[in-house]
């Protein structure tokens, strides 16, 4: 008996990002028949072209569609005759939160096969989550600009922090390490020596918190130490869990030491809701349609879609290929150009062996 179907919406974007979207469709695809499950597509036309075309960058009536899905599976968003911050806001940001994709969750994994600029580390070296909080902070979007363009100008950017936000993000994380059950540690990673008033209640909260987990083991560390420790010492860590500013930039050094964005992944996810996966990487427009790109990020990330899905087994068997891919020795690296495979090729390589 066939299991069941999943309505997966598809925003493949901007530049690269529906070829990419492409490959990682198709390896889902075969790890559904692989795991009888059913995937009914839903596509969806938004990004740079369309603002361009139309002047519209999310209608209400496509959020309320994207609200009754399964799930959403992305592809990239950044159009280089878009000023910067319009569809970023207007439909990133807008998504984040209107659908309450209040966990921002990135792995950061060495994969076998792949170079890292952290000498003398390996795949056992950098295994490691951070949580990040999605819908709060210093991009919530508080703030003005008093006096603009004159010598007195004074521009106000809060950082906004709620009981609620932080309490919901800080479980997600100490369930997040205990189904890990790895290493069995949280680190929060803040600025409680200078940021006295946001990171009291982070502080708070997570030890409060804390006491509803003895399994897990805590610790904290400032976001600028974390940063030091991430490149001298990876394997110190776990689960991270920190704000919205912080998680955005220790995860982009996370994507460097796992190997570049060609590999990273994630997911912004409302647990009790519609959650979406996407590669970190950009829109790359100058690769637009030469079938060059690395395709890995997208199709990793579509590993984690299925795993929010419930569909562990899948999960771990795209996971699986990405790795059999890797250790094959056909592709010569993540970087565009240069992995010796095509962006279509890799994806059914990797479709092959899930």
């Amino acid at each position: 008996m066939a299991g069941k179907t999943y309505r997966i919406g598809v925003i493949g974007g901007d530049g690269t990002g529906p070829e990419v979207i492409r490959e990682g469709k198709k390896v889902l695809e075969a790890a559904a028949k692989r795991n009888d499950f059913g995937i009914e597509w839903a596509d969806y036309d938004l990004g740079g072209e369309r603002y361009q075309r139309t002047g519209e960058i999310l209608p209400d009536s496509v959020v309320e569609e994207l609200r009754k899905l399964d799930v959403i599976y992305l592809g990239a968003i950044g159009h280089p005759d878009v000023q910067p911050g319009i569809l970023e806001k207007g439909l990133l940001l807008r998504l984040r939160f209107e659908l309450d994709q209040y966990i921002n969750l990135r792995p950061v994994k060495l994969y076998p096969n792949v170079d890292t600029p952290l000498k003398d580390k390996t795949p056992e070296d950098v295994d490691f989550i951070v949580v990040r909080e999605n819908t709060e902070g210093l991009y919530a979007g508080a703030g003005g600009v008093l006096r603009k363009g004159t010598p007195h100008e004074v521009a106000v950017q809060e950082s906004i922090n709620t009981r609620m936000g932080v309490e919901r993000c800080i479980r997600y994380a100490f369930e997040t390490c205990r189904k890990r059950a790895k290493r069995n540690k949280l680190t929060l990673c803040g600025k409680t020596n200078v940021l006295t008033y946001a990171f009291d209640l982070w502080e708070r909260t997570f030890h409060e918190v804390a006491k509803e987990y003895p399994d897990i083991k805590t610790d904290y560390a400032h976001v600028d130490a974390t940063t030091m420790w991430m490149v001298k010492n990876p394997e110190w860590f776990d689960v991270i869990v920190t704000d919205n500013m912080f998680g955005d930039i220790i995860t982009d050094l996370g994507a460097m030491i796992q190997g570049g964005m060609g590999i990273a992944a994630g997911g912004n996810i409302n647990p009790q809701g519609v959650s979406m996966f996407e590669p970190i990487g950009g829109s790359a427009p100058k690769y637009t349609g030469l079938n060059v790109i690395n395709p890995m990020a997208a199709i990793c990330a579509g590993g984690m879609l299925l795993d929010s899905l419930g569909e562990s087994a899948a999960a771990e068997a795209v996971e699986q290929a990405v790795i059999k891919a890797l250790s094959s020795g056909k592709i010569k690296s993540l970087a565009a150009r240069k992995m010796g495979l095509s962006t279509t090729e890799t994806g059914d390589l990797i479709a092959g062996l899930v």
